[in-house]
């Protein structure tokens, strides 16, 4: 919660240190509102610390069995569970989706949405262009296509 700060635009994250920061300097990102709110980052951050009485320590935590928000961080692996559940009821194969999914489907749309690639790449801390690029092509295949310009 100590890197988490409400703004009028949305969230504030403060990340401390993450795999590509190994020497911790940290990197402040801002997610907005969705245009959506039934789908909305902030809103539903929102409401997971109504629900859960968060108000310090690890923001997303695990839940027992019996509903009791427990005291610790949610790990790499629950992360990969959550996501495998969740597209298991979107009903698409569970075994190809895990915790990175996010990131990469994040920089995917974005790309196909028309953002540029500097853009993404702040929003997803890649320092490689090269491996922002891999995620990018994916989702720009159909923007900017000169296949499409010629009138085919």
């Amino acid at each position: 919660m100590e890197d988490v700060e409400f703004a009028r635009e949305g969230l504030v994250v403060r990340i401390r240190r993450s795999k590509t920061d190994q020497e911790g300097q940290g990197h402040v990102i801002g997610i907005p509102y969705g245009s959506n709110p039934a789908t909305c980052p902030v809103r539903a951050l929102r409401a997971w610390l109504k629900a859960s009485g968060i108000n310090s320590g690890p923001v997303f935590r695990p839940v027992n069995r019996h509903g009791q928000v427990l005291p610790r961080r949610l790990s790499d692996k629950a992360v990969a569970l959550i996501v495998k559940r969740a597209a298991e009821a979107a009903g698409l194969d569970p075994a190809r989706y895990a915790g990175h999914s996010l990131r990469a489907g994040f920089a995917t749309a974005a790309a196909a949405a028309g953002v540029p690639e500097q853009a993404i790449m702040a929003q997803t801390r890649h320092k490689s262009v090269t491996v922002a690029r891999r995620y990018i092509r994916l989702g720009s295949l159909w923007t900017e296509n000169a296949a499409a310009r010629v009138g085919l």
